[in-house]
């Protein structure tokens, strides 16, 4: 009993579309960075006005 990690779900594939499937997803997987380069996006600065607080005190300055 062969263990297949790639499977057709519908339609039927010959043994050679399935190695190109695989080629390719090879390739891709390989061409990809090992590591996501991920930039924080910066913080506004203003507010958002729903999103502050219902109550202020009088004598606070904002």
């Amino acid at each position: 009993m062969t263990h297949a990690d790639i499977r057709v779900e519908k339609g039927l594939a010959d043994p050679e579309e399935v190695a190109a499937i695989t080629a390719v997803l090879l390739a891709r997987a390989a061409a990809r960075p090992s590591a996501p380069t991920h930039h924080p996006r910066p913080r506004a600065a203003w507010r958002r006005l729903e999103r502050e607080g219902g109550f202020r005190a009088p004598h606070s300055w904002h």
